[in-house]
């Protein structure tokens, strides 16, 4: 067997095997064997519909009406038997391949959340023309595809299977042998039809594999761009408003052009190449219809074998020989098969990529929960107070992809209620510290002690409303509140939500319907809800007006016991603050006090 098939089998056990070794396997082998059995049983029924053919034809040639009728009789109760075989074959089928498809689609969902792997595999193949494109359709499509095609696959091809040697039985002792002459000299092929169809089968396999070996590439080349198209649309909708503000629809009519534009050319590629393999296939299968007459004709007039004979081996050699030609039949299913299989095996590459270098590379150590070493000065002294730090910095580098430093060597220490400012330049890296203090940003080392996850809070400059309610928006990611819970209202109230107050419960794009202001007080109104032990803000005032930031940030002071780490330009900013941590340039960042008031 080819190495690279042998390699392509390797991954795709991987990607399909846990299902059938998990919790589920039970059901799982009990479907497929229920499944196999009725794909045995409808092969069992075509071997006796064979036989009918040669007592049916056998009676109509000899005027024999009452064999007649009860030979229809009898196909009316085989026929019957058959579509129940068919059917619930069918639903079996399909039962298995949801149920298949709902444990991977978990499985993969939760790899892909894990560990942020989602933003970490982005964030490696930013840049490289190399990564895993378009997850959400791997996830949602290519897994239920590689489902279904794979059942679908591999019981036709068992069926193929079964189906050749239960005819091929019966196709040799119909034919009977044949003599032919090769030079002078007789030759006998017993049950020559079987040969025949071998001969013709295998030739037929040969040429198709060879017109349609092209199918593979251009059918993962098609899924690739209409997944591009699609997320391009998607763009569209979910960035509608700043697009119209902007008056760029002739930009976005130009890139949603070339999008289809690869759509369209691979697609013309696929069409021309699914042509010749079709010219070819049916050509094949058409002839295939009366080669059992032509070879077989001379036994049937040489009075050898009766009409109902000659039908028999003509329904037995179109078993044979579809049995034997499952390839060619098959051949656009397998390039798709195959192309979603590829699409698969390279996203869980990547993931596996993203997590291994995150184990192997993060050199980042965080110490959630815990205290800083006894012995280990703040680089405060003028801190209020002797408790621990709650946000601890040691050594700590942030760099970009491209290995530029933005943060040398950070020491920094930071208490209970403190709030420290950090400024600087565009572009100084005041965001990615931060991503860097979350454990996302994987470009880096050092060690950082903080609280637990569950008393961190960060608010970016964009805050994510998830799809759903108000409610479900506003107590986002994990805040529980009872429906009736007074506090909501409250903090609605003060965080100048209160004409919403109305449609809590109301489902909407609320990323849309919400102003960028009007989603900066919801992240607020999460901080009051939550209450964290640290608290980060990204720029998260920018959509605001100075009054409303000021009333925003003077809220956040009333909360007990939390400490903030702020993100921001504006001087006016400076008086909610302690400190200010200020870029100087080259990794170099400076601690200093604030002053009271802006100056």
């Amino acid at each position: 067997m080819p190495t690279r098939l042998l390699e392509f089998l390797r991954l795709f056990w991987r990607l399909a095997s846990p299902y059938w070794k998990s919790e589920e396997r039970a059901m799982a082998w009990l479907l497929l064997c229920a499944v196999v059995a009725l794909n045995l049983a409808s092969v069992f029924m075509l071997v006796q519909v064979n036989a009918w053919y040669n007592n049916f034809y056998n009676a109509i040639q000899d005027y024999d009406q009452p064999g007649f009728v009860a030979l229809l009789w009898y196909f009316l109760l085989l026929a019957a038997v058959y579509i129940l075989i068919v059917v619930y074959q069918l639903y079996l089928n399909q039962m298995l391949q949801v149920r298949w498809r709902r444990w991977l689609t978990g499985r993969y969902t939760d790899r892909w959340l894990s560990g942020q792997t989602y933003y970490r595999m982005q964030l490696l193949d930013a840049g490289t023309g190399t990564g895993a494109d378009n997850p959400d359709q791997r996830i949602s499509e290519d897994l239920r595809l590689m489902c279904d095609q794979t059942l679908d696959i591999g019981l036709g091809l068992m069926n193929a299977i079964v189906t050749l040697g239960s005819f091929v039985v019966v196709l040799w002792s119909l034919s009977g042998p044949a003599t032919v002459s090769i030079g002078g000299v007789e030759l006998t092929i017993p049950g020559y039809m079987v040969w025949a169809a071998v001969a013709y089968a295998a030739i037929g396999t040969w040429l198709a594999n060879l017109i349609g070996r092209p199918l593979v590439r251009l059918t993962f080349e098609q899924q690739r761009h209409e997944a591009d198209f699609r997320y391009g649309l998607m763009r569209l909708r979910e960035n509608s408003e700043s697009v119209a503000l902007y008056r760029g629809e002739a930009g976005e009519r130009a890139r949603l052009g070339e999008r289809f534009g690869a759509v369209f050319a691979n697609y013309w590629q696929l069409m021309r190449r699914q042509k010749k393999l079709t010219w070819f296939s049916n050509g094949y299968n058409q002839l295939a219809t009366v080669f059992p007459f032509v070879v077989s004709a001379p036994r049937y007039f040489a009075k050898e074998i009766q009409l109902g004979g000659l039908m028999q081996i003509s329904s037995a050699f179109g078993q044979v020989h579809g049995a034997l030609s499952y390839l060619i039949n098959a051949y656009p299913a397998i390039a798709a098969w195959k192309a979603t299989v590829d699409r698969l095996t390279g996203f869980e590459q990547r993931m596996l990529d993203s997590e291994q270098r995150t184990l192997r590379d993060d050199r980042f150590l965080f110490d959630e929960g815990a205290r800083v070493a006894a012995g280990m000065p703040p680089v405060d002294d003028t801190a209020p107070g002797t408790a621990a730090p709650v946000l601890s910095v040691r050594a700590l580098d942030v760099a970009l992809p491209d290995g530029r430093l933005l943060v040398s060597g950070l020491d920094l220490d930071i208490r209970a209620g403190d709030a420290l400012l950090v400024s600087g330049p565009s572009g100084a890296g005041k965001s990615t510290l931060l991503r860097a203090l979350a454990g996302i940003w994987p470009y880096g080392q050092g060690k950082v002690t903080l609280p637990p996850r569950s008393d961190v809070l960060f608010l970016p400059q964009r805050p994510y409303l998830p799809l759903g309610t108000l409610r479900e928006a506003i107590c986002y990611p994990g805040i529980t509140l009872p429906a009736d819970d007074p506090r909501l209202a409250s903090v609605m109230e003060r965080c100048g939500l209160a004409h919403f107050s109305g449609r809590l419960d109301q489902t909407d794009l609320w990323a849309q319907v919400l102003s960028g202001g009007e989603q900066q007080r919801v992240a607020f109104a999460r901080a009051l809800l939550l209450e964290p032990a640290l608290l980060f803000l990204d720029e998260s005032t920018s959509a605001l007006d100075e009054p409303s930031e000021e009333a925003l940030h003077g809220l956040l002071q009333a909360l007990p016991g939390t400490t903030i780490v702020s993100v921001g330009h504006r001087r006016a900013l400076w008086r909610w603050h302690r400190r200010v941590l200020s870029a100087e340039g080259h990794g170099r960042w400076a601690l200093a006090p604030t002053r009271a008031t802006p100056g």
